[in-house]
């Protein structure tokens, strides 16, 4: 049988990623979770994505063993690491959500920083050795600060640094920086979407009257870029040496920090047998993607890794297709096969 086909959005998903969670939407408001019956800790209700607010002075490593200790679920990851001294969104995968990883849009991402003008570190960050002492007091024009961002903006070449988790012949490069060993990085390519000024009290750069001065930015960049080299370079343009003071991560992909939660938050939420309210629905995260609406029979074919008829589609060949049921439930999804007018289950997440 054929299944019916949506060309559109469904209904639910229109006002998820506008940064709220409609609690009371009852797509989004999950089945309540009794504290002691953790069998249905296997049901749906636990197949999702976290929006973290991650606090400073933690690993992401950390926030994943946090929340499975919370959770009491064993299958928790996160989509990318944020540095220990940064805040702000970490998107957290439970359960069988975690097989999703490969089809989530978290290509762009948005931040807050400071940028310390002043000295460089170690690190990149507040948290490193000072590589120089302050110099003397600078006056840049704004012109001279406009013209150092433009030149960062779109597409341009990063060198990683050598406290990052990136690894080069399987060993992390800040293990190599610990042990006071320096290796060759190859630059590489990123795309800076935004780079632009936020203005504290009207000023443009704050003196801190020690030599060094504060420089609020908004950054939108493509994954993979690293903002404490950004800041790096920044300082270069201006021949002085510079630093990440603050970073906090505003939006992962369409997952924005209005939509966080923080560990204390999901504790409580948990608790309170209100985890449905904060927890994503995989189908929700996965609302870039075409979709359609399987039969009964489709359903059960699905589930089995049959493939399913398709038919009035104009999809590209080879292209992922979320297959929900009657309920707007996420049941796989499928890789679109043009010539055969077919969809071929990839990851199966929905159980008889």
């Amino acid at each position: 049988p054929i299944s019916q086909i949506s060309g559109g959005k469904p209904p639910f998903l229109t006002a998820l990623f506008k940064g709220q969670l409609l609690a009371n939407s009852p797509i989004l408001s999950q089945p309540s979770l009794h504290s002691k019956q953790y069998s249905l800790l296997q049901s749906n209700t636990m197949d999702g994505f976290l929006v973290i607010d991650k606090a400073a002075g933690m690993t992401s490593h950390d926030v994943v063993a946090k929340v499975r200790h919370i959770l009491h679920e064993r299958r928790i990851g996160h989509t990318g690491t944020l540095d220990p001294f940064a805040t702000g969104v970490l998107l957290i995968m439970v359960g069988r959500a975690t097989r999703l990883a490969q089809f989530l849009k978290t290509d762009e991402k948005e931040y807050q920083a400071i940028i310390r003008l002043g000295y460089a570190t170690d690190t990149g960050d507040r948290t490193g050795t000072p590589q120089e002492p302050p110099g003397a007091a600078k006056n840049w024009s704004e012109d001279e600060i406009e013209n150092a961002m433009a030149s960062l903006r779109g597409y341009i070449n990063q060198v990683p640094p050598m406290y990052s988790a990136k690894k080069i012949q399987g060993k992390k490069l800040y293990e190599l920086a610990r042990r006071g060993e320096e290796v060759e990085r190859k630059p590489v390519r990123v795309c800076i979407h935004e780079f632009t000024a936020i203005r504290l009290d009207g000023q443009l750069i704050k003196d801190n009257a020690d030599g060094t001065y504060d420089f609020e930015v908004r950054v939108v960049c493509s994954s993979g870029t690293y903002v404490r080299t950004l800041a790096e370079d920044f300082g270069k343009r201006l021949n002085v040496g510079a630093h990440l003071a603050e970073l906090r991560r505003t939006r992962v992909g369409a997952f924005p920090i209005e939509q966080a939660i923080s560990l204390e938050g999901l504790k409580t939420s948990f608790a309170e047998e209100a985890l449905g309210t904060v927890l994503v629905p995989p189908g929700s995260a996965l609302s870039h993607l075409p979709f359609m609406h399987l039969t009964a029979d489709d359903v059960r074919r699905t589930r089995h890794g049959m493939v399913v008829t398709v038919a009035g589609q104009d999809w590209a060949d080879g292209v992922d297709v979320s297959m929900l049921d009657a309920t707007d439930t996420l049941i796989a999804i499928g890789r679109y096969d043009e010539n055969k007018k077919q969809l071929r289950p990839r990851v199966v997440l929905a159980q008889e």
